[in-house]
């Protein structure tokens, strides 16, 4: 399955405060840790000077992952036709067969694990509602056999 290239705004500025707080403030106290672990002398057995070389190299990769990661994506920012339809980015306040209530917001595969209420576009619930509008029953294969959905409300808003 191909993996969609695409971030909410709010969660293109997620990905883009952590690359910067990395960078710009974690960096420097490791690297100060590391220098200052480096002139106690012999670094074969200090566990400070090892543990924060470690630590650095962790930062170098998650930034080197964020920047790139951050060219290659596309912010979808929200279009007056839109309205009234599930797309990228849409708040859906979903109601199951037992009554159960639950909202999502469909977003990127970056956005999944700091959102708090996430629906990978590339699932299979947010492929079934997409282009869908309120009132319209969803059907939904889960592990646990098809389940229906009945789209309650549909909104669009910076809530992250």
């Amino acid at each position: 399955m191909n993996k969609a290239n695409l971030i909410t705004p709010a969660g293109y500025r997620l990905l883009k405060a952590e690359q910067d707080e990395l960078w710009q403030v974690e960096r420097l106290e490791i690297t100060r840790k590391v220098a200052w672990a480096a002139s106690l002398g012999d670094r074969s057995d200090n566990a400070d000077y090892t543990e924060n070389k470690r630590r650095l190299r962790q930062i170098h990769g998650r930034v080197r992952f964020l920047r790139k990661r951050l060219e290659n994506i596309q912010v979808v920012h929200y279009s007056p036709e839109q309205a009234g339809k599930v797309f990228f980015g849409a708040w859906v306040t979903l109601e199951d067969e037992q009554g159960l209530i639950k909202t999502v917001q469909i977003v990127g595969s970056d956005e999944i694990y700091k959102h708090t209420s996430p629906c990978s576009i590339d699932s299979p619930l947010a492929r079934g509602l997409i282009g869908r509008m309120v009132d319209d029953e969803v059907a939904i294969e889960t592990p646990n056999g098809r389940q229906y959905m009945t789209i309650n409300h549909i909104e669009y808003k910076d809530k992250m």
